[in-house]
């Protein structure tokens, strides 16, 4: 799940959310507003059973990622709006 909600001046929070234990192990999201590093933005558990990560970026930001789990199992998300060479691509 995708969730992307106004923040402060002119800023968007985009929420990625994943089930807790689907797939199991660490699972981040790598992409381009963290130069597609592996382990920067992991997803975290909730009391919810949920895992999520957030990032914060200018409203109109078009944002490239994948979501890459143990053992290196890259996987994209079925919410983002489009694919292309590189992913799942939302514009926010």
């Amino acid at each position: 799940m995708i969730r992307i909600v106004p923040a402060k001046d002119q800023q968007v929070r985009v929420t990625w959310a994943l089930p807790r234990h689907e797939p199991p192990g660490p699972v981040s999201v790598v992409g381009d507003f963290n130069g597609w590093t592996p382990g920067a933005t992991e997803l975290r558990a909730r009391s919810n059973g949920n895992r999520t990560a957030v990032v914060v970026v200018p409203r109109g930001t078009t944002l490239r990622f994948r979501y890459l789990g143990s053992n290196g199992h890259w996987f994209d998300d079925s919410d983002a709006a489009a694919q292309d060479d590189h992913g799942c691509v939302i514009t926010v």
